[in-house]
C-alpha cells in the first residue's frame, strides 16, 4: 500500500510539504502508521505539480530509489513552488515492476493521477475484462503494468466519451465500473484516489472489502492558510479529518470541501 499526498490552495514552497511536517511523506515512506498492507513504501516515488502562475500542463519528478534516498528532491522541492501538488511513495504489489513507467503520478495532458489500493489478483482475473472497457485511445495511452495506470485509464475513458462531465463525475462512474466488475470476478479492490486537472482536487476513499485504507483531509490550518491537505496519514497534529468510506472528495477554486457517496 502506497502513501498519499495532495494539496490545494495558496502557493507554497514543496519542501514545506514534503520535508517539515514531522511526519511528512518521507517519514510515512519508512515508517507509516496507517497501512492496512506492507510495512515500508520504498519502491519508488513520485512528485506532480502545476505551475502557479500559467495554465500549463502539469510537472513531474519521479524515482526509483526510496525517496529518503534521493538526493535531489530536497533542492528540488526548496526551488518549486505550487498551489496544486500530488505526491506518493509506492510499495510495489508483487509481481509489478519496480520501474519508472509503473512509478506515479500518471498524467496525461492537464491530469495528475496517483493511487492508493490494489486489485486482487489484477494481472489473472481482471486485467482482459478492464482494457475491453477502455477507448482505442486510452488503451493506447497504458505505458505499464500496473492496477493503478488501468484505473486512470477507466477514468480517462469516461472523460474521453463524454466530454462534458465533471472530473468527480467520471471518477464516480469509473468506480462503479469496478465495482460491477468486482462482482462479477469475484475480487476484491481498493482505490484511494487523488486526481486534479490543477483547477481542482478530487479524491475517492472506496474499498468492496475491509479494510478501507485511511485518507484524512484538513483545511485551513494555521501552518497552512488558505489550502486544503489530503493525506493517506495526518502530517502533523492537526484538525484533521478522516474521510468517510466510500466516498468523493471534491476541491474547487472556493477550497470548499464537498463529499458525496459512492
Amino acid at each position: 500500500m502506497c502513501r498519499l499526498l495532495g494539496y490545494f490552495g495558496q502557493p507554497i514552497q514543496l519542501d514545506r510539504l514534503l520535508y517539515q511536517p514531522e511526519h511528512s511523506l518521507i517519514v510515512q515512506s519508512y515508517k507509516p502508521r496507517e497501512m492496512t498492507a506492507g510495512l515500508v513504501n520504498a519502491d519508488g516515488f513520485g512528485v506532480g505539480w502545476y505551475h502557479p502562475n500559467k495554465t500549463d500542463n502539469p510537472y513531474i519528478y519521479k524515482n526509483i530509489l526510496p525517496i529518503w534516498s534521493d538526493i535531489n528532491l530536497p533542492h528540488l522541492s526548496r526551488y518549486v513552488e505550487s498551489r496544486c501538488v500530488l505526491s506518493y511513495v509506492r510499495s510495489a504489489t508483487p509481481p509489478l515492476a519496480v520501474d519508472l513507467s509503473n512509478c506515479q503520478p500518471f498524467t496525461q495532458q492537464k491530469l495528475l493521477f496517483i493511487h492508493n489500493g490494489f486489485i486482487h489478483n489484477f494481472r489473472q482475473n481482471l486485467y482482459r475484462p478492464l482494457r475491453n472497457q477502455l477507448t482505442d485511445e486510452v488503451y493506447q495511452m497504458i505505458h505499464g503494468t500496473t492496477d493503478s495506470e488501468h484505473m486512470f485509464a477507466l477514468i480517462l475513458t469516461q472523460l474521453q466519451t463524454s466530454p462534458n462531465i465533471s472530473l468527480a463525475t467520471a471518477l464516480h462512474q469509473a468506480l462503479i465500473i469496478l465495482i460491477e466488475l468486482a462482482k462479477v470476478y469475484h475480487i476484491y479492490f481498493s482505490a484511494n484516489i487523488i486526481i486534479s486537472d490543477g483547477q481542482q482536487l478530487v479524491a475517492s476513499r472506496y474499498a468492496n472489502r475491509s479494510p478501507n485504507p485511511t485518507l484524512y483531509w484538513l483545511e485551513n490550518d494555521p501552518s497552512y492558510p488558505n489550502s486544503v491537505i489530503i493525506a493517506s496519514e495526518p502530517l502533523f497534529e492537526g484538525n484533521w479529518n478522516k474521510c468517510p468510506e466510500h466516498s468523493i472528495i471534491t476541491l474547487e477554486e472556493d477550497l470548499e470541501v464537498n463529499i458525496t457517496t459512492v
